[in-house]
């Protein structure tokens, strides 16, 4: 642990901007802006999305931008939800942080037969670097606990979405 002021208060200050960051990820999908969604990240990216059928791979930010969008688009609307962020400071370089992070997403997707509801619940793992414009996701991993109500439905989603 750091013992002087000025180290102290610039890791409470960083610890504010990672959340922020990881709590804007959640907001820019929700209100589709996919521009607040982007700047969340470095550019490329490595995004693990596996659990959902999306394979882990390193790509470019607007590649991210462009798979995620191409579901969400697709719902009536949803509320993602980032609690209890838990950040640790990487020893050997001041630039580096993990955010652990609870997930919380709810989805609705109006008129579907197999019902209009999607909840899924986990955390990520966000390897953050401070960059020039800020601290940014450098790596994202999510990880699935348990999903309730409609199954398909980001399938159902990604298909309006396409139309």
């Amino acid at each position: 642990m750091t013992t002087d002021l000025e180290s102290r208060i610039r890791q409470i200050e960083d610890r504010t901007q990672i959340s922020e960051q990881v709590i804007r990820y959640a907001v820019g999908v929700d209100r589709r802006d996919w521009v607040m969604f982007a700047g969340c990240f470095t550019d490329p990216v490595y995004a693990d999305f596996s659990g959902g059928g999306m394979p882990a791979a390193t790509v470019s930010r607007a590649d991210l931008v462009a798979r995620i969008s191409a579901v969400l688009n697709g719902f009536t609307a949803t509320q993602h939800i980032s609690p209890n962020h838990i950040i640790e400071f990487d020893a050997a370089d001041p630039d580096r942080a993990i955010c652990y992070s609870y997930m919380y997403a709810q989805h609705l997707l109006r008129g579907s037969g197999s019902g209009e509801f999607y909840l899924l619940r986990g955390s990520y793992t966000n390897h953050m670097l401070r960059t020039p414009e800020g601290w940014r996701i450098e790596r994202i991993v999510q990880h699935r606990s348990w999903e309730y109500g409609n199954t398909s439905a980001v399938t159902e989603a990604s298909a309006r979405s396409q139309a």
